[in-house]
């Protein structure tokens, strides 16, 4: 099969890279070859995979190096859990530089030393918070990933930033292939969440891919370093990735997505009775100062 580049976007906190790094266990597990690249300065994206506390970044080594030059492939490039194979792009410290042209050195590296070999099936790129400017926007920018999934909850900033990431996957559709490929509903037990979030997708042109409920076992996984998938492989959770890497690995849906106005996720928030007419002021005004910030 011909590679497949994803990138996994959302809300600051929502889990993706929790729900990346399990969804990846469950399509290796399908016996997909897959490669992580974590697009965040933390270097939390290959944790779970790694099974520790931070993988070392391409720019600390090339710090250290003097150049990304200087560095090989196997330096950056480390195998965990079947096979997975790791990458952390890095950054700056805080208050220093900018963190996205990390991940633009890093994708560059990668490309040069042969990373995106023949036998890989998957490429998933972990990519900080709901930035879809600068550097951050590379895997869709430039074409890097084609499906681009959005991880989010019922939550009103979730949906909020969902809908701005699917404004900037049309920017760069309209002149590329990346497409916006669904919505992942991590829950987070709000009201009729399943079927708000399933209602949001169908407006913005794509569908909730699946829906993972919230489970304990996640955490106790994370504790012990470990996907829950590898931690406890017959929980019903585990499960519950395992079919949403058949979906993303069945997945044909590929859209130019829709978004909508902030009056229209107000509206749709208001159909569930998520809001009312109090909490719209509120949420207005707090929307409109995210979108200033």
């Amino acid at each position: 099969m011909a590679l497949r580049q994803c990138a996994i976007y959302g809300k600051g906190g929502i889990g993706k890279s929790t729900t990346t790094q399990n969804l990846v266990s469950a399509l290796a597990e399908l016996g997909n070859s897959v490669m992580i690249v974590g697009c965040d300065p933390k270097a939390d994206s290959t944790r779970l995979i790694l099974h520790a506390k931070a993988q070392t970044t391409i720019m600390s080594l090339a710090a250290e190096a003097g150049s990304v030059e200087d560095l090989e492939l196997e330096d950056v490039l480390k195998a965990g859990y079947r096979g997975i194979k790791c990458v952390e792009s890095g950054g700056p410290e805080p208050g220093v530089g900018c963190a996205g042209r990390g991940v633009i050195t890093a994708i560059n590296f990668l490309e040069e030393e042969g990373a995106y070999d023949d036998e890989l099936d998957f490429v998933f790129y972990d990519v900080l918070g709901d930035v879809v400017c600068g550097g951050f926007a590379m895997p869709i920018r430039e074409n890097k990933a084609q499906e681009i999934y959005i991880v989010c909850s019922g939550e009103m900033m979730a949906m909020y930033a969902a809908n701005n990431i699917a404004k900037g996957i049309v920017k760069y559709a309209n002149s590329g292939s990346v497409r916006l490929a669904g919505l992942i509903c991590n829950s987070r037990e709000t009201a009729r969440e399943d079927e708000l979030i399933s209602a949001l997708a169908a407006k913005i042109g794509t569908t909730m891919i699946h829906f993972v409920p919230r489970d304990n076992v996640v955490q106790r996984a994370e504790i012990r370093r470990m996907t829950v998938i590898e931690y406890e492989p017959g929980h019903k959770q585990a499960q519950e990735y395992r079919d949403l890497a058949i979906k993303i690995r069945d997945n044909k849906n590929f859209v130019i997505p829709t978004p909508i106005t902030m009056d229209e996720l107000e509206e749709l928030m208001m159909e569930f009775g998520i809001i009312d007419q109090e909490d719209e002021s509120i949420i207005g005004v707090t929307a409109a100062a995210e979108a200033t910030a």
